[in-house]
C-alpha cells in the first residue's frame, strides 16, 4: 500500500542567558569540569527554592516574535513528574497548562508555512555518561533554560522537516536567543512520525525519535522510520508507540521506552514560582529588540544576490549583518567574495569572528567597479583584510602593497600594446586576426598581461588591441 507520512517536531532551544533558569549559576558549561556549574538549588537540597531568571522571559518573547507567535500575557510553571536519573528533583519544572508562547508559524524558503502549536519555558535535565558496569552523572546542565517549540503535524516529507529545522535554527540565531551550537546541543530535535494509508481520515500510530542534533540526521531518521513503518504495515503488523534513539553510524533507530502520554506525567502547578503576568508595553518593547530575520534579508537582497548564494549566506547571521552595512552597488560583489572565498577557507569559522570593516569592503567593491582591481586582485586584497595588522589600513593602500592595482592609463597601455604587436613572436597572431580570426585576440591580450606583469586592465587592453589592429 501507499502511505501518507505525518510529522511533528519538538525542538529544544537552549537560551544564551548568562545564568540558569532558576539559579544564579553560570549557564555556559562548555569545557567546564563536571558538576562544577551547580548550586544547592540545582541539587534540590531541602529548603532551596527556585528563582526565575527574568532574562529568560525576555528571550522567550523575542523567540516568539521570530516565529510569528502570540505572546501570552499570563503564563505559569508546572511540575512534570517523571523520573530523570540525571535530575535530583525527581520532577521537571516546565510549562504545560499556560505556556508563555502561543500559536504562530514558521515560513520555509519554499513558502510553505508550518504552524506552531505553542512554545514553553522549562529547565533541562543533567547528562549521563554510560560505561560497561556503571554510569556517571554531570549536573552542569540541570535547569539550563530551554524553550520547547512544538509544531503542528503539518510536515509530510523528510525534506520539509529538514528545511523546517534549519529555518527554525536560523530564526533563533538571528533573534539572538541562542548560540545555536548544534554539536554541543544548543538545539535538539525530537521527531514524531506516523503513517496512514492514503485517503485515511485518522493518523497512524506515531513514534518519537529523540535528541537529533543535525538537519541531516532529522532527514535520515524520518526516511528510515517511513521505510520501517511501511514494512511493518505491509506485513500486517502494528506500529508500536514508543520513544526511539537514532544511531547516525548505522542509520537506524532503536527502541528506548514506551511512549508516554501527558497523563503519565501527573502535571501539577509549580507552587514555588508565582504566575507570570506581562504588560502589553513590556511585550512590545522586547519584540522591538528583534533584529532583521532571514525573510527580511530575502526581501532586501532577493533581487541583488542569486537565490542559491543567498540561502548559503543566510546560515551566517554575521555575514548578513555585514552585508546590511553596505550600499546596494557593493552588496553583490561582497556577497560573492563571502560565498566563494571566505566560506571556502579552512579557517573560515575563525575568520567569521574578525570580519573587515564595512568601509574596507565598500572601498574594495568600488575599486573593482572602477577597473582598478582584477577579479584575482580583488580576492587577494579581500584575503589580506582578515590579517589583524590590516584592520586599520585603507583598502587602496593594501592593494598598493600587494602590487595588484591594474594599469588603466591609456598612454601606458598603448605603449605596451604597440610592443606586443611589433613582437615577431606575435606576428602570426596579428596576421590571423587581420584575416578575420578573432579567437587569437585572447592570446594577444594574454601577451599584454604578461608584458605588464599582470597589471594591465584586460578589458582596456582588448579595446586598444582592436582599435590598433583594425
Amino acid at each position: 500500500m501507499k502511505y501518507y507520512p505525518t510529522i511533528g517536531i519538538e525542538c529544544h532551544v537552549q537560551l544564551s542567558t548568562k545564568t540558569k533558569l532558576f539559579s544564579e549559576v553560570d549557564n555556559d558549561a562548555r569545557g567546564k569540569e563536571p558538576n562544577s556549574c551547580v548550586s544547592p538549588v540545582d541539587y534540590a537540597l531541602p529548603g532551596m527554592l527556585p528563582r526565575l531568571n527574568g532574562e529568560a522571559i525576555k528571550y522567550a518573547i523575542r523567540a516568539g516574535k521570530a516565529m510569528n507567535c502570540k505572546i501570552n500575557q499570563y503564563s505559569r510553571f508546572d511540575r512534570k513528574h517523571y523520573f530523570y536519573p540525571d535530575s535530583p528533583k525527581g520532577f521537571q519544572i516546565t510549562q504545560f497548562y499556560h505556556p508563555i508562547i502561543g500559536e504562530g508559524y514558521v515560513e520555509l524558503p519554499s513558502g510553505t508555512k508550518i504552524r506552531i502549536e505553542h512554545a514553553h519555558l522549562e529547565g533541562d535535565a543533567g547528562k549521563l555518561t554510560h560505561f560497561d558496569t556503571y554510569s556517571l552523572v554531570d549536573l552542569n546542565r540541570v535547569d539550563t533554560p530551554l524553550i520547547e517549540i512544538v509544531s503542528m503535524p503539518d510536515i509530510h516529507s523528510s525534506a520539509d522537516a529538514r528545511d523546517y529545522c534549519k529555518e527554525l535554527w536560523r530564526l533563533m540565531c538571528y533573534a539572538g536567543v541562542t548560540n545555536g551550537d548544534l554539536y554541543n546541543g544548543n538545539m535538539r530535535f525530537d521527531v514524531n512520525t506516523s503513517l496512514a494509508p492514503e485517503g485515511a481520515k485518522e493518523l497512524g500510530t506515531r513514534t518519537e525519535v529523540k535528541n537529533l542534533n543535525s538537519f541531516r540526521s532529522v532527514e535520515r531518521a524520518i526516511e528510515y522510520e517511513i521505510k520501517r513503518q511501511s514494512k511493518l504495515l505491509d506485513s500486517g503488523e502494528k506500529v508500536i508507540q514508543e520513544t526511539l534513539g537514532w544511531n547516525d553510524a548505522t542509520g537506524e533507530t532503536t527502541g528506548q521506552r514506551s511512549k508516554e502520554e501527558a497523563k503519565d506525567y501527573r502535571y501539577m502547578p509549580e507552587p514555588d514560582i508565582p504566575p507570570i503576568k506581562l504588560s502589553e508595553e513590556f511585550i512590545k518593547e522586547e519584540m522591538e529588540k528583534v533584529p532583521m530575520l532571514p525573510n527580511d534579508y530575502r526581501e532586501k537582497f532577493g533581487g541583488v544576490i542569486p537565490n542559491d548564494t543567498l540561502e548559503v549566506l543566510l546560515d551566517y547571521p554575521q555575514l548578513m549583518g555585514k552585508l546590511g552595512e553596505l550600499s546596494d552597488k557593493s552588496i553583490k560583489n561582497i556577497a560573492n567574495l563571502f560565498s566563494s572565498v571566505l566560506l571556502a577557507e579552512e579557517k573560515s569559522s575563525e575568520m567569521l569572528e574578525q570580519l573587515p570593516t564595512g568601509k574596507q569592503l565598500e572601498d574594495l567593491s568600488e575599486m573593482k567597479e572602477k577597473g582598478e582591481l582584477s577579479s584575482t586582485g580583488m580576492k587577494e586584497v579581500f584575503a589580506k583584510l582578515f590579517d589583524p595588522q590590516m584592520k586599520t589600513k585603507d583598502t587602496c593602500n593594501i592593494a598598493k602593497e600587494l602590487n595588484v592595482i591594474q594599469e588603466n592609463d591609456t598612454g601606458a597601455l598603448e605603449a605596451i600594446v604597440d610592443g606586443v604587436i611589433a613582437d615577431p613572436a606575435c606576428a602570426q597572431a596579428v596576421a590571423d586576426y587581420k584575416a578575420g580570426s578573432e579567437k587569437v585576440l585572447g592570446f594577444l591580450v594574454g601577451q599584454v598581461m604578461k608584458a605588464s606583469r599582470g597589471k594591465a586592465n584586460p578589458g582596456a587592453a582588448q579595446q586598444i588591441l582592436k582599435q590598433k589592429l583594425q
